[in-house]
């Protein structure tokens, strides 16, 4: 966690400049990503909320994705990531939506892939999905890695 908050300190106060707001979906990471976020203080002039969705059943009743949405999509893809973000992003209003889905280890995903594998989604005036695959087995060594990441690819989207 501690090697988050500086980038989470630079996020927190570019948003609150710009005066925009972030909603989050993570599934494999935890609640690690929220965590970093609103270790800032004044985090609530940003930070609108944030879900765990970790399993199907809770991304029905946490995000209220239909059926029809998700029908071709499979989870742990660009696709899925980024339907997640835009879904999470319109559910709070916010001016970004920010989401991930993986599989942290130390075994892979159902779906097929290997542990260490996540997809990463932004949504807001900047759209962009990303995969990243570390090749480890190490959980809590992955799910540091997708945070990571996930805060770099809001950071660039800020640019």
């Amino acid at each position: 966690m501690q090697t988050l908050l500086p980038q989470a300190e630079r996020i927190g106060a570019r948003l609150k400049v710009r005066g925009e707001t972030i909603a989050v979906s993570e599934s494999s990471i935890g609640g690690l990503l929220s965590a970093a976020l609103l270790s800032v203080p004044g985090a609530s002039a940003y930070y609108i909320s944030g879900a765990v969705v970790y399993t199907r059943i809770g991304g029905d009743v946490l995000l209220s994705i239909p059926p029809e949405a998700r029908q071709g999509l499979r989870s742990a893809t660009e696709a899925y990531a980024l339907l997640m973000a835009r879904t999470i992003r319109a559910r709070l209003d916010a001016t970004w939506g920010l989401a991930e889905t993986g599989a942290s280890g130390p075994s892979g995903n159902r779906y097929g892939d290997a542990a260490g594998h996540a997809c990463i989604a932004i949504a807001g005036p900047v759209e962009k999905a990303i995969t990243i695959e570390t090749g480890q087995a190490d959980r809590i060594g992955n799910m540091r890695a997708f945070a990571a990441a996930a805060l770099e690819l809001l950071e660039q989207s800020l640019a």
